[in-house]
């Protein structure tokens, strides 16, 4: 449904969102990942009309971005997702953004969690959007996990950068 032969989303770095380093502010990825989730979102089915008809949306509970190569100004990307896992309410998903060549240059690792909007709490998927999940998730249970997906941050001690 959606891999590298279709991504997600598709763009280029926009003038606003370079910074005094020159290169694409840390802000800006969370922007595109976030639209490439909502473009995730719409694909299993939560259009705006949905989410006003059944009063359920999504929520993003978590986010893990890591920058990988500078982007530059001008520069075109595009964004593909893999579902690692789900369960009756929430998705757990890996988002690479990579250039036409297909380098890596930034990963965001998300769980997002489906929402009823009446009492504001977490839900599970309405039939028609689990189906839809289910359908990804047999698409991409055959995939290998991305070796970045599931780190963890700190200091490794005895760790020098130059």
């Amino acid at each position: 449904m959606f891999q590298s032969d279709n991504p997600l989303y598709k763009d280029h770095v926009h003038s606003g969102w370079v910074d005094y380093n020159g290169h694409m502010n840390d802000a800006q990825y969370a922007r595109v990942f976030s639209i490439a989730a909502e473009h995730l979102i719409e694909n299993i089915g939560i259009s705006s009309r949905f989410r006003e008809e059944n009063a359920y949306s999504i929520y993003t509970l978590d986010v893990h971005i890591c920058y990988l190569a500078e982007v530059y100004e001008g520069q075109a990307f595009r964004v593909t997702a893999q579902l690692l896992d789900h369960d009756s309410k929430r998705m757990h998903l890996f988002f690479v953004m990579e250039n036409d060549e297909g380098k890596r240059l930034a990963t965001c690792e998300q769980m997002l969690m489906g929402i009823d909007m009446n009492e504001r709490r977490s839900a599970p998927f309405p039939a028609e959007v689990k189906e839809r999940i289910e359908g990804i998730a047999q698409e991409h249970e055959q995939l290998p996990i991305p070796a970045d997906a599931g780190r963890k941050i700190g200091i490794r001690k005895g760790a020098h950068f130059t």
